[in-house]
C-alpha cells in the first residue's frame, strides 16, 4: 500500500544526532531517505540498521541540497516531511499529522506550518521570540521547495498552509564550540547574502508580508531589521527580544543563548559585512589609481 509519508533527512557527521532522530519517527509509516554529504563518522552504519534509503550527494548550501532531494529521490507518496538529523517530530506531532493529512477539511491544503521547539544546553528556550516559530516543513508533494539563499532558508508552499499544534524539536547545539563554530560560518554567509539582497531581487525566496503566515511576517520583520545601521541594530535587536519579550524569563542557560545568538551573532555579520565593504572600497581604488598610471 502506498505510504502517506515520505521523510528526507540530510546528514553529514551526524553519529551523536541521527538515531535519536530516526527513532522521534519510528510512528510515522513513512518512507525515509537519507541525503548525506560525505559524512565520515558512524552516521551511516547506524542508518543502515533501520529500513531506509541512503543517497549521497555533494553538498553546495543547505537550499540546493534539499531542493537536490525534492527533485531526484524516488517520491512516492502525497506528503514529504524534510528535518535535519539534529531535529526530533514530538510525539504531538506524529499523531497529529496521521489525522490532519487525512481530513476531509484539509483536502485544499499544500503545506502545514510547523513551530520549531529550540533546545539550547538540554534547556527549552520558551521566551525572547523563540516560541513559537513557524517552518513550512511540511508539503504535498510538488506544492514546495527550499529557498535559494546562502543562509537562513526557508521552504515555499505553492498554496494554502495551517498551522499544526505539534513541534519539531530542534537540539540546536550539542556545545558552545559547535554553536560558536557553525555561527562563525553562518555570518560569513549571512553577510554575503545581505550584500547582494542589496542589488538583486529573490524573486522564488519567501516574500516578505506583514499580513501573510507567520513566516511571512517573521521575514518581514528581518527585512525591516535590515533597514537600521550597522552596529546599531544587534543592540536594538537584543533589547527587543531579552527585555520586551521576556528572553531574560529562560534563566542562566538562556542568557548565554539569547546573548550569543541574539547579539553576538547580529555583530558579527555586521562586522563582517563591514569589513567586506572596506575591502571592496579598497579593490576600487586600487583599480582606479592603476587606470590613472596607464
Amino acid at each position: 500500500m502506498k505510504l502517506l509519508f515520505t521523510v528526507i533527512i540530510l546528514t553529514f557527521n551526524e553519529e551523536r544526532n541521527i538515531q535519536a532522530c530516526l527513532e522521534s519517527i519510528q510512528g510515522l509509516p513513512a518512507d525515509v531517505h537519507i541525503v548525506d554529504s560525505g559524512s565520515t563518522d558512524r552516521t551511516l552504519e547506524i542508518c543502515a540498521s533501520y529500513p531506509l534509503s541512503i543517497h549521497h550527494h555533494p553538498f553546495v548550501n543547505y537550499g540546493a541540497q534539499r531542493n537536490w532531494a525534492l527533485q531526484y529521490l524516488p517520491v512516492n507518496s502525497e506528503w514529504i516531511i524534510n528535518i535535519d538529523a539534529d531535529h526530533r517530530l514530538s510525539p504531538e506531532l506524529i499523531a497529529e499529522l496521521q489525522v490532519a493529512t487525512t481530513a476531509p477539511e484539509n483536502e485544499s491544503i499544500a503545506g502545514f506550518l510547523v513551530s520549531r521547539r529550540t533546545m539550547f544546553l538540554g534547556k527549552w528556550i520558551r521566551h525572547g521570540g523563540q516560541y513559537p516559530t513557524y517552518q513550512a516543513a511540511i508539503f504535498r508533494k510538488g506544492c514546495g521547495y527550499c529557498e535559494d539563499k546562502l543562509y537562513d532558508q526557508h521552504f515555499v508552499v505553492r498554496g494554502k498552509t495551517k498551522i499544526l499544534r505539534g513541534d519539531i524539536i530542534d537540539i540546536i547545539t550539542d556545545s558552545l564550540q559547535t554553536f560558536t563554530n557553525r555561527h562563525n560560518h553562518w555570518a560569513t554567509l549571512e553577510a554575503d547574502q545581505q550584500l547582494q539582497l542589496n542589488s538583486t531581487a529573490q524573486l522564488d525566496s519567501l516574500q516578505p508580508d506583514i499580513f501573510g503566515n507567520k513566516m511571512a511576517q517573521r521575514r518581514s520583520l528581518k527585512r525591516l531589521y535590515e533597514r537600521f545601521p550597522l552596529f546599531l541594530r544587534p543592540f536594538l535587536y537584543f533589547g527587543i527580544r531579552y527585555f520586551l519579550k521576556l528572553g531574560f524569563l529562560d534563566g542562566r542557560r538562556g542568557l548565554i543563548f539569547h546573548f550569543l545568538q541574539g547579539f553576538w551573532f547580529r555583530f558579527l555579520i555586521d562586522a563582517k559585512i563591514y569589513e567586506k565593504r572596506q575591502l571592496l572600497n579598497t579593490d576600487k581604488k586600487n583599480a582606479t589609481n592603476r587606470s590613472l598610471q596607464l
